[in-house]
């Protein structure tokens, strides 16, 4: 608490215990006027001055201006009141002082202390604070994310419309209550009390019915609107640039795609719901309860602001934990995605214990904020139950007073209170649905960001030639990754070509820039300077399907996809025919293992490739590229888990037919069989030839050739 608060909590409690004093010395001079008015003006200027050399001792002399103003409130609302009384009260009636009922008294300390909170909160809040991104932005996410309901609104109108009638008659069921109740003294006719019978078991039923009618429209919609918000923002990840993947790990964006999605369409939806539902049923509610009694009315209305003042305070404290929690979800989903995915290292490594301890540590974290929130949940569940009790005894008080007056019957006192716990119930809703609305407006924006991101790269062209020719020109290309600092680019000014029916070599030591030149050829970067262009066309001229289908590329450590060999064969392609899988897989040498399999090219590979050896996975991923029928292939150590035998009927077919081969290798055997080698030093291209050619220029090539081909030559 600050100290601003807890000064003005002991300054209520003071003053609070000012008023009891006054209120035991009427109680025992068994006088109700002493002083008249300005009595009462006296007290309160006493009570003025008291007051204010107290709250100056709390504050060391200089008090704030918000707890001069509560000094004010409390000193000067019952002369105020009293004053106000005297000058509407009829000529003949004599003023007969303040009332000495405890009630009475309690309620002018309360709701003077509700007054200062409103003003300060909000007619008197400072213009110059800034308010916080997150609520500045709220609003407009919210309307937007509305938007995307448009879809569902027949169903919405007839959600709300069943909400509304459910409402109706669940509102009229505790007045009913209360009428058959007073039936029961047997003072109406019985057909009165079975008349109100039915009534009951009418408005009762009909709560039912449309209570469940409304529940099953929002729940549908809601699978509805999550299927499209899934679908367009996983379509929206699909089309963004690898930059963007290195950034975000495919954990996090697994569990935005999903827990987020669900959240901020669940949180959206049903709070739709209690927003509507809670404000039509207070609006019924507090017409029927004014109707009964509007003394036990003003009490429960002193009561709300109370509690939606603590739920407020809790909302603002509980917000930050909600957030620290998502984040430790997503770390653990994390943690243990990357794990499970590197089991392998993991087990190489011997690292379990390492992985175990990192798990625990990232749970304890989480269990750590989780207890915070606990405590801070008890807190406010005691302090609410304590105002709820404290107001219902007064209400209890107030009730005798009216029974023995005869304004109030058992019955109506009865179906006050079958209101009044709703009254409370409804508050609550509203407040729980607005807090957890404004704190799902950080999931809604990030999700949001997502769909909005433009990806960073040239925008793909329509071109796509019957026939390619292959040729494959890189002028002055200049590239840095985008997460390296600009004076570290990865290339500089290369200059090389292509050319088909040729199969030309990338060599150099580690971080030369080979795999920053197979990365551009595939598009999967775009660079800062020159370009790159394919039959004399700049790469992102062609159209992308078309492009990648005539360049393929066939990695180290190929990516496969659980399902069958034929489905990661084919993958992207439609409508290819199984004797053209087969006929790849027989030119790659794939079909040898293949036809040893139980059910052949429809056997399931397992996750990741994970149920086949290296060696297959790259064979597979050779086939993969064959039945594509490329223009231009690039190996990026494609064959290093083959044999000899393959690796050579796999070169002679990919040069086959014209094609323009790259080949990025560290096979010694691979490099001699190139017609041309481009030796690549710290992203610049340094020599260039054939083996023989570089051999004898002992060069940069000659003196490297035992470090680069060390481990097959």
């Amino acid at each position: 608490m600050d100290p601003v608060s807890a000064c003005g909590l002991f300054i209520i409690v003071f003053d609070a215990v000012l008023c009891l004093a006054l209120w035991a010395g009427l109680v025992v001079l068994k006088c109700s006027s002493c002083g008249g008015l300005a009595g009462v003006w006296a007290f309160g200027a006493a009570k003025w001055a008291v007051l204010h050399v107290f709250t100056s001792v709390l504050t060391d002399g200089k008090p704030q201006a918000v707890l001069r103003r509560l000094v004010a409130l409390l000193c000067l609302l019952s002369p105020v009141f009293e004053s106000g009384r005297v000058f509407m009260a009829p000529p003949s009636e004599a003023y007969t002082g303040p009332s000495p009922n405890l009630s009475m008294l309690l309620l002018g300390l309360v709701s003077s202390s509700l007054a200062c909170v409103v003003w300060e909160k909000t007619l008197c809040g400072d213009s110059t604070k800034t308010k916080d991104s997150t609520e500045q932005d709220a609003w407009p996410l919210l309307m937007r994310m509305l938007k995307y309901f448009k879809p569902d609104t027949f169903y919405l109108i007839a959600a709300f419309g069943f909400l509304i009638l459910g409402v109706i008659c669940d509102t009229y069921i505790p007045l009913y209550q209360g009428n058959v109740i007073d039936m029961l003294r047997g003072e109406l006719l019985q057909t009165s009390f079975f008349y109100a019978v039915g009534q009951l078991a009418l408005v009762s039923l009909g709560s039912a019915l449309f209570s469940g009618f409304r529940g099953g429209i929002f729940m549908c919609t809601l699978t509805r609107l999550n299927r499209r918000l899934k679908h367009l923002l996983f379509h929206t990840l699909l089309q963004q640039d690898m930059h963007f993947f290195e950034e975000n790990n495919p954990g996090r964006l697994s569990s935005r795609l999903h827990s987020d999605v669900d959240r901020m369409g669940r949180t959206v939806a049903l709070n739709a719901n209690v927003l509507v539902r809670s404000t039509v049923k207070t609006g019924l509610m507090l017409t029927v309860m004014l109707g009964l009694s509007w003394e036990l009315t003003v009490l429960t209305c002193i009561e709300m602001p109370l509690l939606a003042f603590l739920q407020n305070k809790y909302i603002t404290l509980s917000k930050e934990l909600k957030d620290q929690m998502q984040d430790c979800h997503a770390q653990n989903k994390d943690l243990a995605f990357q794990t499970f995915s590197g089991i392998h290292t993991v087990r190489s490594f011997k690292a379990e214990k390492d992985e175990l301890r990192r798990f625990k540590e990232s749970l304890d974290r989480m269990c750590a904020v989780q207890r915070r929130s606990n405590i801070y949940s008890s807190v406010f569940c005691l302090m609410r139950r304590l105002v709820s009790l404290g107001i219902k005894i007064l209400m209890l008080v107030q009730a005798r007073g009216l029974i023995l007056a005869g304004h109030l019957s058992i019955g109506s006192l009865v179906s006050f209170f079958l209101y009044q716990k709703p009254m409370s119930v409804n508050l609550k809703e509203l407040l729980y649905c607005c807090g957890d609305t404004m704190s799902t407006v950080g999931v809604i924006s990030k999700v949001f960001s997502y769909l909005d991101r433009t990806p960073q790269c040239e925008k793909t062209g329509e071109l796509a030639p019957e026939k390619l020719e292959g040729r494959v020109v890189f002028q002055n290309v200049t590239f840095t990754y985008p997460s390296a600092s600009e004076d570290k680019p990865a290339l500089k000014s290369v200059s090389i070509e292509l050319r088909p029916g040729r199969m030309t070599a990338l060599v150099g030591p580690s971080g030369s820039g080979k795999s920053s030149c197979v990365s551009l050829l595939k598009r999967l970067y775009e660079p800062q300077g020159g370009q790159i262009l394919l039959d004399g066309e700049p790469l992102h001229h062609y159209n992308h399907k078309y492009l990648h289908q005539k360049m393929a590329l066939v990695s180290q450590n190929p990516v496969l996809f659980s399902g069958s060999l034929k489905y990661n064969i084919t993958y992207g392609l439609k409508d290819c025919p199984v004797e053209k899988v087969k006929e790849a897989a027989k030119k790659a040498n794939a079909d040898v293992f293949i036809s040893k399999l139980e059910e052949k090219y429809d056997t399931d590979v397992g996750e990741c490739g994970g149920k086949l050896s290296e060696g297959q996975r790259q064979s597979i991923a050779i086939v993969r590229a064959l039945v594509r029928e490329p223009q231009v292939v690039i190996l990026d150590e494609a064959t290093s888990k083959l044999d000899v035998e393959v690796q050579h009927a796999v070169l002679q077919e990919v040069l086959a037919r014209g094609r323009t081969v790259l080949v990025v290798t560290h096979q010694l055997q691979t490099v001699e069989k190139a017609d041309h080698i481009v030796f690549l030093e710290k992203g610049a291209v340094v020599e260039e030839g054939t083996h023989q050619e570089l051999m004898a220029k002992r060069g940069r090539y000659h003196r490297l050739k035992e470090e680069l081909f060390s481990e097959l030559s």
